[in-house]
């Protein structure tokens, strides 16, 4: 079963977005053009409001993804499990789609017998290790996550390393929101290592609006502008175009 690459975006923020375009609007955009946004929510001492939470669950429903809040020190096992079970997911709804194709007519997983279920699961999971990701980090870098970037970092390059043991091929890239001079700053382009990240995070500059909207919107376009120049690369020239960015 040929499945394509899974995109995913995985939004990392503590709080409200205050400037420029409805997140959660821009959210279900990427959702049609088969893009899934994951959110993570990073709690300090309880201090995400119910406006925070609703807009954090918000833009994940919206985007088709997982959302889930947690203190900062349990970060890192987070962001690998919300990843996982975001991939999951989506592979689930390309096989019940494959299912309705084989059977033609309306069958999902969950109403095969528990043995056929079984070995259903058994190719989600294998397509899990094998199928290509591609992850768009976007970090909230308003003043309030000051404290919690050093988490943050460690957070992405263990998820680096939990990816990087499956089969299939990783790219990762981060954007960084607000940036210096503008709302969105790209940190790093596409690469299957996110080692570089070390050097990186200890330079960024911390304070500012939080504009997610805009940043999901800037996320999206980048994806588009790869796709768009897949389409002018031959075979061999997408080969070294994955290799080069």
């Amino acid at each position: 079963m040929k499945t394509g690459t899974l995109k995913q975006i995985l939004l990392i923020t503590d709080g409200c977005s205050n400037q420029g375009d409805d997140p959660v609007a821009i959210a279900a955009l990427a959702r049609e053009q088969g893009i899934t946004i994951n959110v993570i929510g990073v709690m300090e001492n309880d201090v995400i409001d119910e406006k925070g939470m609703k807009e954090i669950e918000g833009i994940s429903m919206s985007g088709g993804g997982v959302s889930q809040i947690v203190y900062a020190k349990s970060l890192s096992q987070t962001v690998q499990m919300v990843t996982r079970k975001a991939m999951t997911q989506t592979l689930q709804s390309v096989v019940n789609q494959e299912l309705k194709h084989i059977l033609g007519r309306n069958t999902s997983m969950e109403e095969l017998p528990p043995d056929q279920r079984g070995e259903v699961m058994e190719v989600v999971d294998e397509l899990g290790e094998t199928v290509d990701l591609e992850v768009l980090i976007l970090v909230d870098t308003s003043a309030s996550m000051k404290h919690k970037l050093p988490t943050v970092k460690e957070a992405l390059l263990d998820l680096s390393l939990s990816l990087n043991a499956r089969m299939g091929n990783n790219q990762f890239s981060v954007f960084v929101f607000p940036g210096k001079k503008k709302d969105v700053e790209k940190l790093l382009d596409w690469t299957p290592r996110l080692e570089s990240l070390a050097t990186i995070f200890s330079k960024l500059s911390v304070g500012g609006i939080t504009p997610t909207g805009p940043a999901l919107k800037e996320a999206l376009a980048y994806f588009n502008k790869k796709r768009s120049l897949r389409g002018f690369l031959s075979r061999d020239d997408e080969q070294y175009f994955e290799e080069s960015i």
